[in-house]
């Protein structure tokens, strides 16, 4: 059965460049995008490059901590 801590874990990727830069007027968010990492295979942070619908290009999403 289920043991207490599962191998696959939800995490949440956001964008860098939007935190890096801050809410502005121009951008009216955040991107984010959640998905689910092996955590025996890859115990650090997850950073993907994902489509930002603010900044209208491909940007580096990093995990960030629920």
């Amino acid at each position: 059965m289920a043991k207490g801590k599962d191998v696959r874990v939800r995490v949440i990727l956001e964008c860098t460049s939007c935190v890096r830069n801050g809410v502005n007027k121009e951008s009216p968010g955040i991107s984010r995008y959640i998905t689910q990492k092996n955590r025996h295979n890859t115990s650090g942070r997850l950073e993907l490059r994902k489509f930002c619908r603010y900044c209208h290009k491909h940007t580096i999403h990093g995990e960030i901590k629920k």
